[in-house]
């Protein structure tokens, strides 16, 4: 089962503001787990698009969906890339926050900040999934459509 949320068209790398969100693949053993698994893998399938576009060799993530193992894991291994996740999700305000304090003298220097920011947990491919990411093109197509 995929599913292809183009509730307001499509960005990268189609930029197609017409395309429709579709559920495709579905038989009568799905299930509401099949449609569920479906959205979380496109938020991958979404960001192995960009990361194919900008050939990007690892990924750092940080961010509410990053605190799903499932999701992380499936990300490496349909882009056979290492995903390093920061052990601090909310790493935006946590940096604006290490910015703060170098600038007012309260850390002396970067590495003293990098030792309180601890070793992130990394999702390595365990299994080669890249070809459903052809499946995926093939139901954004059918969106496009």
């Amino acid at each position: 089962v995929y599913f292809v949320p183009a509730f307001s068209g499509l960005g990268t790398p189609y930029w197609n503001q017409d395309a429709k969100g579709i559920i495709t693949g579905l038989t009568k053993a799905s299930t509401k787990a099949h449609i569920t698994r479906a959205a979380l893998e496109s938020i991958a399938f979404q960001v192995a698009e960009l990361i194919k576009i900008a050939k990007v060799t690892s990924l750092k993530v940080d961010g509410g969906a990053c605190k799903n193992d499932t999701l992380m894991q499936f990300q490496a291994d349909i882009t056979g890339i290492e995903v390093h996740r920061a052990q601090n999700l909310e790493s935006t305000a946590l940096g604006t926050a290490f910015l703060a304090g170098l600038a007012s003298g309260f850390w002396k220097d970067k590495d003293e900040i990098k030792k309180l920011i601890g070793n992130p947990k990394v999702f390595k491919p365990s299994k080669d999934l890249k070809h459903l990411v052809q499946e995926w093109e093939k139901a954004v197509n059918k969106c496009i459509a």
